[in-house]
């Protein structure tokens, strides 16, 4: 489809360039003749006032060399537009492939997520499938094991209600709709709404959240910004060993507040470092196989767009068996911004 459609912009940008070569030879041969003919012309009659002699010369009175010029003229111009048409056919497909290029990526990224979102779907709608028609097929199954059934099913309801709000999320941090609701927030505020909500499983998993923070303050979206700490924090607990401490940080540097979250956890492998980010990824290692660490992949891609929107990173620095830091820095509010809110 794109290569049809990288064609297709290529020759429109080169029968542009060509239609404005053209009519500028055409009109630079008519304006050159004429100023050759007229330059022949005050010449001759030139040689007509000085040398009557010549008067009757039919060679003067032909002009043949009005006719060679216009000639020679018409040549180079030519030579000029088939130099120009070359030149312009591998401008034209490099220009061609610069604009599609985005578009591209773009289609081939909505093509990926778009598959792993139906791949995603039908897991654990097949799961309910197959556990109510075996439920149903059996004519021993007892009461409690229909309840179990029960139990399973709404468990991957669950997981597919978390996968659909996620994707919700994605869908409203794509649309740059969160930069209307910026505001000047303390992060001393943000962390401790972000503690609040993970308190219950931190305390299911006998972690203890230690807050280290120097106040310093943030502009953006309190919702989104404590959903990137939860997000964070989640994995943090779910990934550490039971007794073990997650801290949560802030403090100011230069014209950034840095946020950061860090346990003594599993670990992440380093190959598995550049994709973390990435929609619908889960490192092959251990981390996958950690107790209660089911996910879809979504939570560190909601978090990166996060920090995106707010026009700042996050990295993640991870040793296996030692654990792994989060940081996130936040440009400081400028006062001007402020000012127009």
């Amino acid at each position: 489809m794109f290569r049809s459609a990288t064609f297709k912009l290529t020759m429109w940008y080169l029968a542009l360039v060509m239609t404005i070569s053209v009519v500028f030879s055409v009109v630079l041969y008519h304006v050159a003749t004429a100023e050759l003919a007229r330059g022949l012309y005050r010449e001759t009659q030139r040689i007509f006032t000085q040398f009557p002699v010549f008067d009757n010369n039919p060679m003067l009175r032909s002009s043949p060399y009005l006719s060679n010029g216009a000639h020679r003229i018409l040549l180079r111009l030519i030579g000029f537009n088939i130099i120009v048409l070359f030149g312009a056919g591998f401008a034209s497909y490099w220009l061609a492939r610069r604009t599609l290029m985005p578009i591209e990526q773009a289609h081939e990224q909505q093509m990926r997520f778009t598959a792993d979102v139906s791949h995603e779907l039908r897991t654990p709608l097949t799961a309910l499938r197959m556990e109510s028609e075996v439920a149903l097929m059996s004519k021993a199954t007892s009461r409690e094991e229909l309840r179990k059934t029960l139990e399973s099913n709404l468990e991957e309801a669950s997981k597919l209600e978390k996968l659909i709000n996620n994707l919700l999320r994605l869908t409203r941090l794509e649309a740059d709709e969160l930069q209307q609701n910026f505001t000047q927030l303390q992060a001393s505020d943000v962390i401790r709404k972000a503690s609040e909500q993970v308190q219950k499983l931190a305390d299911a998993h006998n972690i203890t959240l230690k807050q280290t923070v120097q106040e310093t303050t943030l502009f953006g979206d309190q919702d989104s910004l404590v959903q990137l700490l939860v997000i964070l924090l989640d994995n943090a607990i779910k990934y550490s060993p039971h007794g073990a401490t997650v801290t949560l940080s802030a403090h100011p540097e230069a014209d950034q507040t840095v946020l950061s979250v860090t346990d003594t956890g599993i670990g992440i492998e380093p190959q598995a470092l550049d994709h973390v980010f990435d929609r619908f990824y889960r490192a092959d290692n251990s981390r996958t196989k950690a107790a209660d660490a089911e996910g879809f992949g979504l939570g560190l891609s909601i978090a990166k767009m996060i920090a995106d929107v707010h026009h700042g990173t996050i990295t993640l620095s991870s040793l296996v068996g030692q654990g792994t830091a989060a940081t996130i820095r936040l440009p400081k509010p400028k006062k001007s911004l402020i000012a127009n809110r």
